[in-house]
């Protein structure tokens, strides 16, 4: 399914941000102009032995991949030792459909690779705390207001949560191995 050439097929960060027709570019531009990388967490990623990678799948319309993959490339811009491509979620639903959020498509799903190019976990559609809020009281809401909240909560965290909870994954991976089965997203349970 996920394999070195698959993933080498996958755009990087900067390529996705030059296609000529991206849905929704200012706002892409503008959350990666924002978004900084604390040195703590870099400093987290660069003591780990290994070549890391990120496997994103997303879809540029998406309102939490704009939120989201704009952090996790600066994150990866910002280490030595994991770099990160992006797949469209439509075009590797077999992928996808082995990173279900219950049985939703929710994207960004962020896949975390080790330096064999195995899969450690995945972590997505967005941080716990806000998944949390969407399925227990968000959909309670009408869709504008509940997608405010959530754009609230984004501009609120600047991007700490998502951070933190990738570096987090990502250290556990180093302790634990590549999975044998995906697991639960962590955003899901």
């Amino acid at each position: 399914m996920i394999t070195r050439a698959r993933y080498y097929e996958g755009e990087t960060f900067a390529e996705f941000m030059a296609r000529p027709t991206i849905k929704n570019r200012e706002m892409w531009v503008a959350l990666t102009h924002r978004t900084s990388i604390p040195l703590e967490i870099s400093a987290r990623v660069e003591a780990l032995h290994g070549q890391w990678h990120l496997l994103v799948l997303s879809e540029d319309w998406c309102g939490d991949s704009i939120n989201i993959v704009p952090i996790v490339a600066k994150l990866t811009e910002s280490v030595s030792n994991m770099d990160m491509r992006i797949l469209e979620r439509d075009e590797n639903l077999d992928i996808m459909d082995t990173h279900l959020t219950g049985k939703s498509r929710s994207i960004p799903i962020v896949i975390l690779l080790n330096p064999k190019f195995q899969e450690c976990g995945w972590w997505g559609p967005r941080p716990r705390e806000l998944q949390k809020w969407v399925v227990e009281e968000g959909m309670k809401l009408p869709k504008a207001e509940r997608y405010k909240e959530v754009r609230t909560f984004y501009a609120r965290d600047h991007g700490l949560t998502t951070m933190g909870e990738i570096v987090d994954m990502l250290e556990e991976c180093c302790v634990r191995g590549p999975i044998t089965a995906p697991a639960a997203s962590s955003a899901a349970s």
